[in-house]
């Protein structure tokens, strides 16, 4: 005789698997942000820039941004194994922030 399925439980475990994706985005978000410099900025101008890139509805810049952050994560990923411990050898060009939304080419 077969035994039955316990729904509660696998209703448990789905909750938890749920959980923990939703906690791993957001570490991974946080990540992101330290992995641009983008930490430095304040919360207000970091939650300022994601909604205006949220809402932007041009596909032109859209795809440029989307460019510009492959190119990033190509540029971590190749880092990576560059140095002696798995670390990139120096830090990046610049003062370590992302350039803000303004001064991006064809901004407006």
């Amino acid at each position: 005789m077969r035994k039955p399925r316990d729904y509660d439980a696998e209703l448990r475990a789905l909750n938890d698997k749920a959980r923990q994706l939703k906690i791993r985005k957001q570490s991974q978000l946080g990540e992101l942000v330290m992995a641009t410099g983008a930490d430095g900025l304040s919360a207000e101008e970091l939650a300022g820039a994601l909604l205006a890139a949220a809402s932007n509805s041009r596909d032109a810049e859209r795809e440029a941004w989307r460019k510009r952050g492959a190119a990033f994560f190509s540029r971590q990923r190749h880092d990576a194994g560059s140095g002696a411990d798995g670390k990139p050898d120096g830090a990046p060009p610049g003062d370590g922030r992302a350039p803000s939304v303004a001064t991006e080419p064809g901004a407006s």
